[in-house]
Parts: structure tokens; sequence; C-alpha cells
């Protein structure tokens, strides 16, 4: 009997070492993992294109599927051989009404005498090169000399002389110096360009000109608070009209936020149209946390499809709100999970059987992308519904650890998967929420230049700024010419004409339009 007991507690203590080892081993599969992925983000490659994309590979046989025996052979044709001119690339080719300056080279009296004969030379033709010239930005004072004019005789004569004085347009900020192209160059150098207002500080002192950060700051609040808001609000206005949106949000630093400390997290949100229109607006909106309240607030009014990613913030909205999800975040957790797979173990795995219906999917989208909204939908249901079938069957049955990169990823499909199917509800819906992500990447990159705003007024001139840009930039305007335009005309127009500056209105004049991509 003591044997017995002794045996049976042996025998406990194998299966704990057992389930210990098992763990610990899981364990650092996890961490394994984890290193290879942190890895991967700081010195591999941020594209997510392979050599195992649905192009590149055949795992579901690709190439029987698309096979017809009965289609015959295309014949050869012997081409003749000839000479052709190395195509230039766009990057090559200079504007067609850039001003061009002429720069000729005549030969001397002395110069213009045959070595032969002795007689005089003509001109048979010319030679031209071309060159890019540019000139550094140049800074002059304007000053602005108003008329004032009274009658001599009324002075002489009357009690009352009346004074006129001559129209002269509203300054883009009363009692100071700055003009519509001084504001709008310092927005496009740090909302554009990302160079921080310190670093224009250092070049215009450079040209001698003492003009302090802390004085750009402040054109840039107030032009935005007194300028630019109400063309954001009709924006807005404009924005909450649609069935399609797409949105995002990322993080901001704001250093004196009141009851926050300067290390805490705020947040960025971004709203944009979506595909189907030719009238796009982009929006940013300031907030210091990232409640599910915010969208909610931000879009009172409005009813129909919202394009998001997996946070669950999104999914409390009310029901007037559909929201429809990426599969762009879907297909980035299985490239994550192959990712950090060694080289032998990555093929015929579950994250490239994954990653690989997501290409299929997207495959399908590139195909349809000519189409019109109805066609699409058809399309959709005809071909691609079949395989989101296939893909949630295939990630019930997987098998995997739940902590593992593609635990987690099969994990995502279950949870995500009302919002992933949703795409094939309405042929104006995109397949992911890459156009929102595009949209708040400008902003993102210039954090990585400012770092971050000194208060909540800077912050929501920022949003402003930047949907007012980012805005312009979507419809094919130039930036910087487009604020000079608005920073000129706006204060001076009455608030029944802004649907004048909207950057899709036949008033913006030519000089505002982006030269075309060749």
């Amino acid at each position: 009997m003591s044997n017995l007991t002794k045996n049976d507690k042996t025998s406990a203590e194998i299966t704990a070492l057992k389930n210990r080892i098992n763990e610990l081993e899981a364990l650092v599969k996890y961490y394994e993992e984890q290193f290879r992925l942190s890895k991967h983000k700081r010195f591999g490659s941020s594209s997510e294109k392979s050599e195992y994309d649905v192009d590149q590979m055949n795992l579901f046989d690709e190439a029987e599927i698309v096979a017809d025996e009965n289609v015959p052979e295309p014949e050869l044709v012997e081409i003749e051989k000839h000479c052709r001119r190395r195509k230039r690339s766009a990057g090559d080719r200079l504007p067609p009404n850039l001003p061009v300056e002429i720069v000729r080279h005549e030969l001397g009296a002395d110069e213009r005498l045959c070595s032969e004969c002795g007689g005089g030379l003509h001109v048979m033709g010319h030679e031209i090169r071309r060159e890019l010239k540019i000139v550094p930005a140049q800074v002059r004072i304007v000053e602005h000399v108003q008329d004032i004019c009274s009658c001599r005789d009324c002075e002489k004569n009357n009690d009352h002389t009346p004074i006129v004085k001559a129209a002269m347009p509203e300054p883009v900020i009363k009692g100071s110096f700055a003009s519509p192209e001084s504001v709008a160059h310092i927005m496009t150098q740090k909302f554009v360009t990302g160079v921080p207002l310190y670093r224009q500080e250092q070049e215009w002192n450079r040209q001698g000109i003492m003009l302090s950060r802390q004085t750009m700051s402040n054109w840039l609040i107030r032009c935005a608070r007194d300028w630019l808001e109400p063309l954001y609000e009709r924006l807005k206005k404009r924005l909450l009209e649609r069935d399609v949106l797409h949105a995002d949000e990322t993080t901001v630093q704001v250093l004196h936020e009141p009851g926050k400390s300067a290390q805490s997290k705020s947040y960025m949100w971004l709203y944009r149209t979506g595909g189907g229109t030719d009238r796009h607006i982009v929006l940013y909106e300031y907030q210091p946390d990232r409640k599910w309240e915010r969208p909610e607030t931000f879009l009172k009014g409005f009813k129909g499809y919202l394009h998001a990613d997996g946070y669950d913030g999104y999914h409390n909205l009310p029901d007037d709100f559909i929201v429809v999800g990426c599969w762009a975040h879907m297909r980035r957790k299985f490239d994550e999970a192959l990712k950090v797979l060694p080289e032998k173990d990555r093929e015929g795995s579950g994250a490239i059987v994954g990653k690989h219906y997501c290409d299929l999917l997207f495959k399908n989208e590139r195909e349809f992308a000519d189409m019109k909204p109805t066609e699409r939908y058809q399309k959709r249901i005809e071909l691609s519904k079949p395989v989101l079938d296939e893909f949630f069957k295939w990630a019930q049955s997987i098998k995997t650890l739940p902590k593992s990169l593609l635990g987690l990823a099969v994990h995502y499909a279950g949870s995500q998967r009302v919002y992933l199917e949703r795409f094939l509800l309405d042929g104006r819906l995109e397949i992911s929420n890459n156009k929102a992500e595009r949209a708040v990447k400008p902003f993102v990159i210039g954090r990585k230049n400012w770092l971050f705003n000194n208060t909540p007024n800077g912050a929501k001139a920022s949003s402003i700024i930047y949907s007012i840009i980012e805005t312009a930039k979507e419809n094919l305007l130039r930036p910087f010419e487009y604020l000079v335009f608005l920073f000129d005309n706006i204060p001076n127009a009455t608030t029944g004409k802004l649907d004048d500056f909207l950057p899709w209105s036949d008033k913006i004049p030519g000089s505002c339009r982006s030269y075309p991509v060749i």
C-alpha cells in the first residue's frame, strides 16, 4: 500500500514536471517569435510584399485553375530590329509652364570670319542645352499705401469735411507684419515638408530676419482660428452628407494639457471620404483621449458605412454606423506570423495559408477596380464570398497556441468576422481602410520632426491646418498657392461665400492646380 502511494506521488510529480516543461517551451517559443518580430521591425523591410504573395506562388494550384488546353498557342511573329530612344522617367520632365530664361552665346565680330576664304559667317542653326535653375526664397517688404482724400472747398467753407479712403484689402492678421505668403510659407514648411518652427526660426535668422518661433506659432494659431476653421466646418458639413467614410487615429503628445502629464498620450483622429467621389475631404480632429464617444460626437448626424480597423471603440458606436472591417490589418497579422518563422518552416505553414487567402481577396479587388459599384457587388458575391467562407472555415479548424502570432491572427479573424464580411454589402465599399491609413501618414511623418504640440490650442490649430492642406492635396491643389489664395480672399469675403473656397470650386484659380503627373 505504501509502495502504491509512493508510485502515485512520483507519477503525479512527473506529470506536473512534463506540464511545466510544455508551458516553458511554449513560453520560449513565444519569446522567440517576439524577438524575431522586433528584430524584423527594426532592421527588416517595412513592405509586406514577399515571394509568398499570391502573385508569386501557386499554393492553391492557381495555374491549374486558369489553364485551358483548348486555347491555341499564340503565333510567333518576327519583329524587325529597330532602335528606340530611351524613355525618360516622369521625374526627369520639367513642367511646361515654368518661366524660361534664355542665355545666348554668340560669336564675336572677329570670330564671324571664315577660316578658309575670309568671308562672313551666318547662323545656320542652334544647339540648345536646358538647365533647371533654382532661385532661393526671396524676402521683401510690401508697403500698402492707402490714399486718404478730402475736399479742399469743404475744409475752407463748411463745418464738415468728408474724408474718403481708397479701398484696401484686409490684412491676414491685424496689427502684424504677417502676409498671406509668409503665413502660407510657414504652414507648408511645417505641415507639408515637416520642418519644425525652431529650424524655420534659424533659417529666418540666417537671412537677417529676427522672426521667433513664438511669433510664428501665434500666426499659425490665429490664422487657423480666424480663417481656416470656418472652412474646416464647411468641409465637415459636406463630409457628414456622405454615405461611406473612413476613420483612423494616431497618438500625439501635448506638453501642457490640463490634468495630464507631459508624457501622456493624446490622439489625433482622422475622418475622410471613401472612393467613388471626385470631391475628397480629409479632416483631422484633436482629442485628449481615445474614447469611442469621440467619433460618435464628431460624426453626429452621419448615417452609413464607416471603414475602420479592429479597435473596439468603433464597435460601440450606435446602429447608424455600419462599421466595415479592414482586410489589410487581417493580412498584416498573418504576414507578421510568417516573418517570425524560420525559413525552413514557412512553406505550407498556417501563416502562409492565411496570408494567401487574404491575397486572393485583394487580387479580386484589383480586377474589380474599374467596375461600377453594382457590377463590383455582383462579382464579389460570385468570386470573393466563396473565398471568405472557405477562409473562416479554415480559421475555425486550425489548431495553434493562443498567444502565438498565428494564434492571435486566427483569433482576430474570428472576433472580427462580422466586420470583415461587410465589404460585401455594397459595391462602393472597400476591402481595406488603407485610404485612412495613407491620409494619416503625413501627420505621422511630420510628428517625427516636430515631436509634440505645446498646448491644446496648438494641437487644435494643427488639426485644422493639416485638414485643409491634406484635403487640398487630395483634390490636386498646390498647398502653398491654395493657402495664399485663402488668406488673400477669405478675410474680405462674407460667410455665405465660403463655398467659393472649397477645393473643388471653380473659383479656385489655375495657379493653385497641381501640374499633371506624366
